[in-house]
């Protein structure tokens, strides 16, 4: 069985994750998705909790009827140490083969390791997480960056307050 790992901070979960998600299940059998930075949340780049990205991430995966037979998601505790970042993360999961990600550095220290196949992914849409909680901090048009059970989660959290709190000094 083709096992693959998707690991990010999902803060929040938006459609080019969703992008990678798909992608990653037609080339495997099952996919580990990694909660990275599972510690942090009520901070400018980590607004969310671990669990609010988990709800995010199984909502969205729900509704694009996706089996939950073919995925799991792992919320991943960061160690702050890169010289022992991947054997962290290696022994918390379960045995893959493959890796995706849109982080430069979680690309180089899985290549260091040589036994970890790197995916590029086809991004069909090019959006990232900071436009997102730039546009939910200035009240701006956030929700179609972001399927819709995330753009639910995040009202009912009231992510345009949490952005904001989060981003006083």
């Amino acid at each position: 069985m083709k096992t693959a790992l998707f690991i990010g901070r999902f803060q929040p979960f938006h459609i080019g994750h969703l992008d990678v998600i798909k992608q990653a299940l037609k080339e495997n059998d099952f996919l580990i998705i990694g909660i990275g930075s599972a510690e942090d949340n009520f901070l400018p780049d980590n607004p969310f909790t671990a669990g609010e990205r988990f709800g995010m991430i199984r909502e969205t995966l729900k509704n694009e009827k996706i089996s939950a037979e073919k995925y799991s998601i792992v919320p991943i505790r960061n160690i702050n140490n890169y010289a022992l970042w991947t054997k962290h993360v290696s022994i918390l999961l379960p045995p893959f083969e493959t890796v995706y990600t849109g982080s430069p550095i979680v690309k180089k220290l899985f290549e260091k390791e040589k036994k970890y196949t790197i995916k590029n992914s086809k991004i069909i849409h090019p959006i990232n997480a900071t436009l997102i909680r730039t546009a939910l901090l200035k009240n701006a048009d956030w929700e179609k960056m972001v399927p819709p059970p995330v753009a639910k989660i995040l009202r009912e959290i009231n992510g345009q307050e949490r952005m904001a709190i989060t981003t006083r000094p």
